[in-house]
């Protein structure tokens, strides 16, 4: 009889929980007292913690397979270095354990922890589990543990929480914590400085907890900006615990107004730091409609407000913020560009309000979106203009299509038209046509990123000023820009960087 007729062993993948065996799961127990062999990693001293977990409930006739790393954080003269060492050394160990099961016997494979979740087991698991019946019993996570230990919810609600190992770039753990409600920085050790770094850098170190060894001897709590780098093993966490409930006090002097940027539209277009602003804000101030992009979150108070009040808007924030408030001022698209940020600067000049620091954290611009969509009309050289008369006169505006027309500069027009302002287009359109062929593509951008988003090009002759709103954005390309259909009948417009030497 093959080898493939016979009866295989069952292979099992045990999660013994973050350290205490009393935390180790019935099923669990039940698995080890059933099989033949128990196998369990370690490194190259030989002490397992797996097994040490497990110990009461191993028999002197249970096979013992110790699966000994080849390296841990040392160096190695392997061919394909620590990658390849390891690579070699699942496949070894996953033979070893095939032997067994080929023989008819019941593998268990201890794992810390849950087999599934940054465990050792899973190579194994990918190794050995389409070719031998295989159940996988589920452990409390040194996650779990080190919430259940600091005695402080992970997160609740809406709230999102966000796994991250330690090992990656310091500037992706620093945007990744910036952005999140909650998170847990495993895998600390060598990599704690630059883990510290980035929860400096993101603002959140004050709300940082450590824990280490959670459930096991040596447990160690404690503030993670306390913690000596050179006390911290691998088997330990930074915890970022649930904002709600948890917002600190404000005292005098201790405020500040961040004005953030949400980008045309929708969670998609926040950037990390921006989330993070939004996220830590006791305040946030803002015109209502982009209020209402940004989530609820327990304890944050929301100050909605007409459009047409930017300064006193402004102001209303420094006084929050002057209350020692953390303030975020909400602004569609980049706060810069026609938007909150000039307003709260120039309120912010003012003496009384010398001491309140202000930050202004950028965002995706209407013209970035619809450029985007459309392909690349802003390639090359462009100018940025507003088409609304309110705060300045339409001579001027005009002045500027002209020079901007003349210089063969692409344009984005911003604040085309409105109820109340429903000739401004038109009289563009005809300036504009006066420099440019009747050709020129004119891409139109509605609503980019929403719910209603439309996007199409149309010939400057041909753009219609009854098809412009408030909420559109108009690309007008120059001499050299290109539109042309695709193959899937998508029409694409691009403006290429390299500039014609013979064009005067």
């Amino acid at each position: 009889m093959s080898v493939s007729e016979q009866q295989t062993g069952r292979l099992y993948g045990v999660g013994l929980g973050p350290g205490d065996p009393n935390l180790m799961t019935l099923r669990a127990v039940e698995i080890i007292a059933e099989a033949d062999v128990v196998a369990y990693h370690s490194a190259r001293h030989g002490r397992s913690i797996a097994r040490s977990i497990a110990a009461k409930h191993l028999r002197a006739d249970h096979i013992e397979e110790a699966l000994v790393y080849p390296v841990t954080t040392e160096t190695t003269d392997h061919p394909g270095g620590y990658r390849g060492a390891m690579e070699d050394f699942y496949t070894e160990a996953a033979a070893r354990l095939a032997v067994h099961l080929d023989a008819g016997r019941t593998v268990a494979v201890l794992a810390e922890g849950d087999p599934l979740f940054y465990g050792s087991y899973m190579h194994m698991h990918k190794r050995l589990a389409d070719r031998y019946p295989t159940e996988v019993i589920p452990g409390v996570t040194s996650v779990s543990a080190a919430a259940a230990r600091l005695g402080t919810p992970l997160a609740e609600g809406e709230e999102v929480l966000t796994i991250l190992p330690g090992t990656l770039p310091e500037e992706e753990l620093t945007a990744r914590l910036a952005a999140t409600d909650a998170a847990v920085v495993m895998k600390l050790g060598r990599t704690f400085p630059a883990v510290r770094r980035a929860f400096e850098a993101s603002g959140r170190l004050p709300e940082a907890r450590y824990v280490e060894r959670a459930t096991m001897a040596g447990e160690r709590l404690g503030e993670l900006a306390e913690t000596d780098a050179g006390s911290v093993p691998y088997f330990a966490v930074a915890v970022l615990p649930s904002r709600i409930d948890a917002r600190p006090e404000r005292t005098p002097g201790g405020g500040e107004v961040a004005v953030v940027g949400t980008g045309p539209a929708g969670p998609l277009w926040l950037t990390p730091e921006t989330r993070g602003a939004l996220a830590a804000a006791d305040d946030l101030v803002g015109y209502t409609t982009y209020l209402d992009r940004v989530p609820v979150r327990p304890g944050q108070i929301r100050h909605g407000s007409d459009n047409k009040v930017e300064s006193e808007r402004a102001e209303f924030a420094l006084d929050l913020a002057r209350r020692g408030r953390r303030v975020a001022v909400v602004s569609g698209g980049d706060p810069g560009v026609f938007a909150m940020a000039t307003a709260v600067l120039e309120v912010a000049s003012q003496e009384e309000y010398a001491d309140v620091p202000v930050r202004v954290l950028p965002g995706v611009t209407a013209a970035n979106a619809a450029a985007a969509r459309a392909g690349a009309p802003l390639g090359h050289d462009y100018a940025t203009i507003s088409l609304s008369d309110r705060l300045k006169p339409w001579e001027v505006i005009a002045e500027r299509l002209r020079a901007a027309a003349s210089a063969d500069l692409v344009l984005a027009l911003y604040n085309p038209g409105s109820r109340s302002r429903t000739w401004q287009v038109g009289k563009a359109r005809d300036l504009l046509l006066e420099h440019r062929s009747p050709d020129t593509p004119v891409v139109l951008g509605r609503d980019v990123g929403g719910p209603a988003e439309s996007v199409r090009t149309v010939r400057l002759a041909d753009l219609d000023p009854a098809e412009v709103d408030m909420r559109t954005i108009l690309i007008v390309g120059s001499s050299q820009t290109r539109w042309e259909r695709r193959g899937e009948g998508r029409h694409i417009v691009w403006t290429p960087r390299r500039y014609p030497p013979d064009t005067p």
